[in-house]
């Protein structure tokens, strides 16, 4: 004789899976670019510039001249454009790239250099 016993075994409630929608603070906001500026002054001289350009920018030689040209006679010129932190780095790179052995008197400051939020 054979017993025939059904076991019920009861599933889950079947659930639609839902997908969180993410809240539009958590989407990473666009930086806005930002430019460094260099500064005109008396003190250092051109090919210190467009070889510390060349050096800092890894622009080539004429680049670097035009942009020299263009601080001495406008004051100042965005020599480079691009995200906050890289632009921090190339301030400092500026900064720090040492006396200007080319003046005819010592010069051991810096470039003029600043970083300035660009429009949009």
């Amino acid at each position: 004789m054979t017993d025939n016993l059904a076991v019920a075994v009861e599933s889950p409630p079947k659930t639609k899976e839902r997908r969180r929608k993410q809240p539009a603070e958590a989407t990473p906001k666009k930086q806005p670019p930002y430019a460094v500026v260099v500064f005109n002054d008396d003190a250092h001289t051109f090919d210190y510039v467009i070889e510390t350009f060349t050096k800092v920018f890894g622009y080539p030689h004429e680049k670097s001249l035009s942009l020299a040209v263009l601080i001495h006679t406008a004051g100042r010129a965005v020599v480079w454009t691009g995200s906050l932190e890289v632009a921090e780095l190339k301030r400092d790179q500026l900064r720090s790239a040492g006396p200007d052995f080319y003046a005819a008197q010592k010069v051991d400051w810096p470039l003029g250099v600043t970083i300035e939020p660009l429009p949009g």
